[in-house]
């Protein structure tokens, strides 16, 4: 009998390939349109990708009968928003309307937990959803109008955190974060994803700030100093980890692992744009000052 051992490595092995033939095929398909010199190929993609997102969250909120109309009816609120003009320019007011639902709506969630949130009413849980996922969408394809440089830094700034804490918290993790949320988060896991992205804006500003002022970390060290951009750079960290945590919340509540498997290897898509979802809004939120 072979040693039991050896099927895990398979299914490890398998996983892991999974993991890394989805994630080539979304940056073959995300960076052209990221990189392109229109906007409509990147705002093309993404509403799509948001339009899943939408029907995963229906899926997770009791409406799983409804939910191909949910992705489809957030499609066309981000079509619509398209046809509007709204991809670019819009009014910081927005943004900080974005970052205040995030901020309090963070805070009173998370701090009243998974039987809070499943005690508010279903309609208002999808209209929440709805408004999130249709303002982050509306911020990506703004920052995209502000420049590649400050798109892809924000991009970088979240994965750089995620990255760092994710080997952080395996290293150093001993206290919880948000055990009955997300067990696997650790105080150490914070502290390092923090450091990790303060390391980042310290190398984009000393090597790339010259030929490129207009990221998220120049923008932020010409509105507020290199100290204030600083202490930006912790809380967008801060507010990623609340978007996630949310999702985590949503998951439990839902009784599901991943937001959906239309990712292999990754979940569903809300698993890889969660902590995307509030930072965002509150990078242009700040960029507007």
């Amino acid at each position: 009998m072979p040693p039991r051992h050896s099927s895990v490595d398979r299914v490890a092995t398998e996983m892991l390939k999974q993991r890394v033939i989805t994630a080539l095929v979304l940056l073959a398909l995300l960076l052209p349109a990221l990189f392109s010199a229109r906007a409509w190929p990147f705002a093309a993609l993404t509403l799509v990708g948001f339009g899943a997102a939408g029907w995963e969250w229906a899926r997770l909120n009791g409406a799983s009968a409804l939910a191909l109309g949910f992705g489809l009816a957030l499609g066309g609120a981000c079509a619509g928003a398209w046809l509007a003009g709204w991809t670019a320019g819009l009014p910081g007011a927005v943004w900080w309307v974005a970052a205040a639902l995030w901020i309090v709506g963070g805070i009173w969630v998370l701090g009243r937990g998974s039987a809070a949130w499943s005690a508010l009413p279903k309609g208002v849980r999808w209209f929440i959803g709805f408004a999130l996922l249709w303002l982050a969408w509306l911020a990506l394809v703004n920052a995209k109008a502000l420049g590649v440089g400050f798109i892809l830094s924000v991009f970088c700034l979240v994965w750089a955190a995620d990255i760092a804490a994710y080997f952080g918290g395996r290293a150093f993790g001993r206290r919880k974060l948000a055990p009955s949320i997300s067990p696997g988060k650790s105080w150490e896991g914070v502290w390092s994803g923090m450091a990790g992205a303060l390391l980042l804006a310290a190398l984009w500003l000393a090597f790339g700030h010259a030929s490129d002022p207009h990221s998220v970390f120049g923008v932020m060290a010409a509105r507020f100093g290199v100290a204030g951009a600083g202490v930006a750079v912790v809380f967008l960290v801060a507010m990623s980890i609340v978007g996630d945590l949310f999702e985590s919340l949503v998951k439990r509540n839902a009784g599901a692992k991943d937001s959906s498997a239309l990712l292999p290897g990754h979940g569903g898509v809300l698993d890889r744009i969660d902590a995307l979802l509030p930072v965002f809004p509150i990078a242009l939120a700040l960029a507007a000052l």
